[in-house]
Formats: structure tokens, C-alpha cells, sequence
């Protein structure tokens, strides 16, 4: 009997199929176009699931297959697909959110006149996502890798009449293209070394698992410019400029990127060659401290937005932050967990978020307050996630915070004091996001009312696994770990970590609390005595204004000088060819007139001109 791994490319069809169809029939096909996006999803999901369970229940061995693709002498390139626990791990969380995106998107882009439209995007990006989940090599990975970025420039600039999306969507294609090609350029190295020049990712495990490739020149060379490649997907610092830009997008499109698939390919990628980090300390140094660097960094500008949606992306860019801390300290496990767990309370906050803008029309949290009490589901959904994205047990995301602030104690001090600081701000600046939100005195939408169900239930479903997710790996079980590497990995048992991450995270929810619903703390204790402090976070620290002056204006600067060059150099030259011959053209013509006495008058003129040139020579 055939295993159901050798069938798991049908996962990326159906998505696929979806957009083909939705394409085909264009926007009047609008429920028909929510049905069609929804069930290619759907089916999606099924079969992850169906692939997963195969994997649970026996010890499985990893599924490869595909086809040769370019053969060229005796060099070949093939295609192809590949099954293994990690895989199938990430098939299922992005089918999952992805399928809960699309079936929220039908209330949330009800009046969209180009809801079709969307779902047709929708589904092209999952099926590029879900694909690069199962690329079996390098270059078929990077292949949809490129597809992604292309759809999430579509998704971001969705509403294209905005300028602000528009100029999101640019940011976003742009910056990472820079991490694109840093990536590239390691793979054309990678390729250039690499054994039959095969890029599949079991043959450089196979060959950068040995000890002799170890701490070589190359080999770092190689994974930080593969790293740069997820600096640029995962928002990494200074890369993370097109992250909370992309909130432009519609709120379904904001938890699709910033959930599980896009902003989560970065880590996958590490995860995926992670031989060749380990290969490499001083890699693994730098992805850990660039990790820790993110993570404070942007947990301390979370801290002081005041859009609903930006808060919620400078968060996810901190959490990725943690998931690099936990792979550069050599903790594939922990990361992995961090990334699993994550995806479920972020789309939560998400999606919690489209349907608190789908009711108060606006994105300022200064606008709002008091919906807990007419939109009691997304309140308490909302509390779930925020309380999982703090830390707080026994949630999802305070087992997955333990096992990288564990590893960090272990392994380098420092960063656990970092993790601990970041794990502080992120409590506080979600109690900030839930009290004024949620709590207190309504402000605006005193007419909001819950949103309709089909918006309401994904909430439901994705705070279930925001709760229980954790409960794959615990203390006293490290199961997913044994499950995705082989080994078990201690990646708790620290009660220190333990009972300090709950500590730092009770005491951010408790100091959010007292400052913006109990009012025992002035707002602006902080911002009346530096209000230079206030303004450099909610200025994100100046890095795109940096930009702007180190990057952008000298390079538009010189592409303005580079067009002069064209218009009046390049182009002037060759207007000039043209006039010449133009003008000698007309003058011919006007020679050529058939009187007479033109040809005498010209012959007589032409006569004197050689004899000036020629004759008079000879005398003078």
C-alpha cells in the first residue's frame, strides 16, 4: 500500500487549482470565488492532516520524490518534494491558519468589490508557501520563495488606490530583495562546492554534518548569506522596515503574513539548513545575538504605537527575534516550538484585531475603550492570545518562551537577561492594547456590536490551540522535540527560567494594568521626564528616516543623475545623428530643386571652395 507522504504534493495543488479557477472567472464570481478559495484551502488542510497522522502514528521514514527538471550534459536539476517531520509539522500550521484566514475573510472583505480578487491572491500565496514547505532543494525552495514575495506585494497593496499601500507594498518588495540576494548569492555558493553540485537539502545535511566542515571560512560565509536571506522574510533587524508597513494591507492579509507562512519562512529556512550553521559558530553567534537584538528592539517600539495592527507587527517582529535566539543557540527544537505556537495566538490577535476594526472603523487604540462589553467573544479570544504572546501559564506561548529562556541560561547569560526584558515589555505592551481597547469608558463605535459568526468562529478555533499547543512540550514530555530531530533535546528543567518568565510576565500585565485601567500610575510618568525617550519610540528609533538619508535619497539622487545622463547625454547624441541627418536631408532637397540656375550657382560655390582648399594651397 502506498503511504499518503507520496501524495502530500496534492497539498500545494489545491490551493493551486483554487486560483487557477478564481482567475479564470473573474470578479462576478464572488460567492462562488469565497467558496472556491475557502475549499482549496480546506482540502489543503485535509491532507496535511492526513500526512500528519501517518507520521504520528509509525516511525516513518523521510518521503522524497520528484522529477529531473533541466538536464544539461551530465548535470541535472531536479524537482521534487520532500516529507519529514518538519515539514509536515509546517504543512499543517499553514494549511490550518490559512484555511481559518480565508473563512474569516468572508465577513471581513464582504464589500470588497474585489473579493474575488483576493481570494484568487490568497490562494496563489498559500499554494507558493505550502510548496516551499515541501521543496526537496535549494533552488526549487527559492523558486517559491521569490513566489511568495511576489504575492505578498499583491496582498499588501491590495487596496492600491491608498498611497500608503502602495508605498507599503514597494517597501516590502524592496527590502527584501536585499535579503533575496544575499541568499542567492549563497546558494550559487553553495552550489559552486557542494559534492555532484546538488543542492538537496538530505545531501548537505549529509555533508555539512561532517566534522571536517567545520568552522571553515566558507561554510560561514555561506549560512550568513543564507541568513540574510531570513533577515529579510523574518523581519530581522535591519531588515525589519517592511514588517509593520505591511499592516497597509487588509487585517486578513496582516495575520496570513505575520502568523504562520510568510514571516515564518525565514526561521524555516534556518531550520531547513541548519547543518550548516551548526557547521559554523561564529553563524550561530550571529544569528542568536542579531535574534536578541530584534527581539528587545522591537518590543520596546510596540510599546509606544498607538495602531492596533502595528503593535501586533512590532510584536510578531520581536517573537521572530526570540525564535532566531533559540536556533543560534543550537536549540532547532525550541525555535520550531516558539514558531508552532506562535502561529495560533498571533492569527488570533489578528484576526481579534479585523474584528474589532470591522466594528469601530478605526485602527487607533486612543479611539477606543469599553468593547469588552459589546463584543464579549472577541474580548475573551483576544485575552487568550494576549495572554499566550505574554507568557503567561499554563498557555501555548509560555511553554515555547520557557524552552528558548532555558536554552539562553545554558548557553549565554546575557541573552537570557535580553529574553527576560523583551518577555517584560510584551506583557506590558499587550495589557496596555487589551485595557484601553477593551476596558474603560467607550471613546468611539458606541454602537459597536460583536461581528457575525463566520468571523467569530475562527476566533474560537484558534484560541484552542493558542491554550493546549504548549502542551506538546513540556518539562516532563519533550515530545516534539524527540519527534522533529530524532533526539531528545532538553529544551526545559530550568526552574529559574520558569519561575522567572512568569514573574517578568505577571509583573508587565500588572504594571499595564495599574497604568491604564486602575490609573494608579500616571500614562505619562515616563514621557513627562523624557519625552525624548517617548518620541524616539514612536519614531521607531529613526531608522526609516536613517534610511531615507543613508539609502534612499542618494540613491534617487543618483538614479536622477543617471536619467540626466540618458536624457541629454545618450539620448541627446543621438538626437543630434538624427537632426544632422534630417537637416542634410532638407538641404539636399532644397538643392535639388531642377532650376538652372541653382545647379550653376551651386556648381560655381563649390568650384571657389576647392579651389580654396586645394589650388590656393599650392600658391599661398
Amino acid at each position: 500500500m502506498q503511504s499518503i507522504a507520496s501524495y502530500a504534493w496534492l497539498v500545494p495543488l489545491f490551493p493551486f487549482v483554487a486560483f487557477a479557477v478564481l482567475l479564470a472567472f473573474g470578479r462576478g464570481f464572488r460567492t462562488s470565488g469565497i467558496v472556491v478559495g475557502s475549499a482549496g484551502s480546506a482540502a489543503s488542510l485535509i491532507m496535511s492532516l492526513l500526512v500528519l497522522a501517518e507520521r504520528l502514528g509509525t516511525n516513518a521514514d523521510d518521503y522524497n520524490a520528484g522529477f529531473e527538471w533541466i538536464a544539461i550534459g551530465e548535470f541535472t536539476l531536479r524537482m521534487g518534494f520532500e516529507v519529514t517531520n518538519l515539514t509536515t509539522l509546517m504543512l499543517v500550521v499553514v494549511s490550518l491558519v490559512s484555511f481559518l484566514v480565508n473563512i474569516f475573510s468572508a465577513g471581513y472583505m464582504r464589500d470588497d468589490e474585489r473579493i474575488t480578487v483576493f481570494y484568487a491572491y490568497v490562494a496563489l500565496f498559500v499554494s507558493a508557501m505550502l510548496a516551499l514547505v515541501l521543496a526537496d532543494n535549494l533552488l526549487t525552495f527559492y523558486f517559491f520563495w521569490e513566489l511568495v514575495g511576489v504575492c505578498s506585494f499583491l496582498l499588501i497593496g491590495f487596496w492600491y488606490a491608498k498611497p500608503e499601500a502602495k508605498k507599503a507594498a514597494k517597501k516590502a518588495f524592496v527590502v527584501t530583495r536585499i535579503g533575496d540576494a544575499g541568499l542567492l548569492i549563497g546558494i550559487l555558493l553553495l552550489f559552486w562546492h557542494m559534492p555532484n553540485r546538488s543542492l538537496a537539502f538530505t545531501d548537505i545535511s549529509n555533508l555539512f554534518g561532517q566534522p571536517g566542515m567545520a568552522d571553515s571560512g566558507m561554510t560561514t560565509l555561506i549560512a550568513l548569506l543564507l541568513f540574510l536571506g531570513a533577515v529579510g522574510k523574518s523581519g530581522q533587524f535591519p531588515l525589519h522596515v517592511w514588517l509593520p508597513d505591511a499592516m497597509e494591507g487588509p487585517t486578513p492579509i496582516s495575520a496570513l503574513i505575520h502568523a504562520a507562512t510568510m514571516v515564518a519562512a525565514g526561521v524555516f529556512l534556518v531550520a531547513r539548513t541548519y547543518d550548516i550553521f551548526l557547521a559554523s559558530p561564529a553563524a550561530m553567534d550571529t544569528v542568536a545575538f542579531i535574534g536578541a537584538f530584534t527581539a528587545l528592539f522591537a518590543a520596546t517600539i510596540a510599546v509606544a504605537q498607538n495602531d492596533i495592527k502595528r503593535i501586533l507587527a512590532y510584536s510578531t517582529v520581536s517573537q521572530l527575534g526570540y525564535m532566531m535566539i533559540a536556533l543560534g543557540l543550537g536549540s532547532l527544537a525550541g525555535g520550531i516550538f516558539h514558531l508552532f505556537t506562535h502561529a495560533f495566538f498571533k492569527a488570533l490577535l489578528f484576526l481579534g484585531a479585523g474584528s474589532v476594526i470591522h466594528a469601530v472603523h478605526t485602527q487607533d487604540i486612543r479611539e477606543m475603550g469599553g468593547l469588552g462589553a459589546r463584543m464579549k467573544l472577541t474580548a475573551w479570544t483576544f485575552a487568550i492570545g494576549a495572554l499566550a504572546l505574554a507568557g503567561i501559564p499554563p498557555l501555548s506561548g509560555f511553554w515555547s518562551k520557557d524552552a528558548i529562556l532555558t536554552a539562553a541560561l545554558a548557553g549565554h547569560p546575557a541573552l537570557f537577561a535580553v529574553g527576560l526584558l523583551t518577555a517584560l515589555f510584551t506583557a506590558f505592551y499587550m495589557a496596555r492594547l487589551f485595557f484601553l481597547v477593551f476596558a474603560g469608558k467607550p471613546k468611539t463605535g458606541a454602537r459597536a456590536h460583536e461581528s457575525p459568526a463566520v468571523m467569530t468562529v475562527p476566533l474560537v478555533l484558534l484560541a484552542v490551540p493558542a491554550i493546549a499547543a504548549g502542551f506538546v512540550e513540556m518539562p516532563w514530555n519533550g515530545w516534539l522535540g524527540e519527534w522533529l530531530t530524532g533526539t531528545a533535546e532538553e529544551t526545559h528543567g530550568g526552574s529559574l527560567a520558569f519561575v522567572a518568565s512568569t514573574a517578568v510576565g505577571l509583573l508587565g500585565i500588572y504594571l499595564g494594568w495599574a497604568v491604564y485601567a486602575k490609573g494608579s500610575i500616571r500614562r505619562d510618568a515616563v514621557s513627562s521626564r523624557m519625552p525624548w525617550l517617548l518620541r524616539a519610540l514612536e519614531r521607531k528609533y529613526y531608522i526609516d528616516e536613517a534610511y531615507q538619508r543613508v539609502a534612499v535619497r542618494p540613491l534617487l539622487a543618483l538614479g536622477r543623475g543617471l536619467q540626466a545622463v540618458d536624457d541629454y547625454v545618450v539620448e541627446g547624441i543621438v538626437r543630434f545623428a538624427g537632426w544632422s541627418a534630417i537637416a542634410f536631408g532638407r538641404a539636399g532637397i532644397r538643392l535639388q530643386n531642377g532650376q538652372a540656375q541653382t545647379y550653376g550657382l551651386t556648381a560655381v560655390i563649390g568650384l571657389l571652395v576647392l579651389a580654396a582648399l586645394f589650388v590656393g594651397r599650392r600658391f599661398w
